[in-house]
């Protein structure tokens, strides 16, 4: 277990693994089921980040389908087949995250479900390298409310100060400022958007795994 007054949380998808093929397949084959339009890869991709529900309502809209009874239900049936189909670890990522443990205490906040976060975090091997996993229908609201990233503190004994959160996307962001903790995001995930760096620009970003290994170094040397 890593410092235990310091804390980092990383968000999953888009941070840690790049899921992104198998959660636009998924809405696509949902789509086509409803004689829809399959949508791109990249259109997808931008809709995900407010967890399940919210990515099936967007990619439904965005195929003229509306709202449909079961949908939510039928996405997580379908995307429970594909769940590790291509999704895999961003480059470098795990060597990043067991580096940091010598740092902090390591948890995960996502607004993926709980069940389908850990089945990858283990498939992928990186389960037991952090301390919490928070999904997004547990019993504390999904980001950007900090409440979840706020009991992590609470459990980790750290202040504001001494919290990071590593996301790739403006939930993540706001989630972070909203708790007064500390923020990186990463550039090549695919909820990040270029604009950040300038609407943003005392934020810190990481354009790859040795970038995202400095963040975490000058964060754990500044508090």
């Amino acid at each position: 277990m890593g410092h235990l007054h310091r804390l980092i949380a990383f968000d999953l998808d888009g941070t840690l693994i790049d899921s992104r093929r198998d959660l636009a397949d998924s809405a696509n084959q949902l789509i086509e089921e409803l004689g829809g339009q399959a949508l791109t890869e990249e259109e997808i991709g931008g809709m995900v980040g407010d967890g399940a529900a919210l990515l099936v309502r967007r990619a439904m809209r965005a195929a003229g389908r509306g709202e449909r009874a079961h949908a939510l239900e039928r996405f997580l049936e379908i995307y429970d087949r594909r769940l590790l189909t291509h999704t895999r670890l961003y480059d470098g990522v795990a060597d990043v995250v067991r580096g940091a443990r010598a740092h902090a205490r390591l948890t995960v906040l996502t607004n993926k479900p709980i069940a389908p976060t850990e089945r990858i975090l283990s498939a992928l091997g990186l389960r037991d390298a952090f301390d919490e996993v928070v999904g997004g229908d547990g019993a504390l609201p999904r980001k950007p409310d900090p409440a979840a990233l706020q009991a992590m503190m609470t459990s980790a004994g750290a202040t504001a100060a001494e919290t990071l959160l590593v996301g790739d996307s403006a939930i993540d962001l706001e989630t972070a400022r909203r708790a007064g903790a500390r923020c990186c995001l990463v550039s090549y995930g695919f909820g990040f958007r270029p604009e950040l760096r300038t609407e943003a620009p005392d934020l810190r970003v990481a354009d790859d795994a040795r970038g995202l290994a400095r963040a975490i170094d000058e964060f754990a040397n500044a508090v």
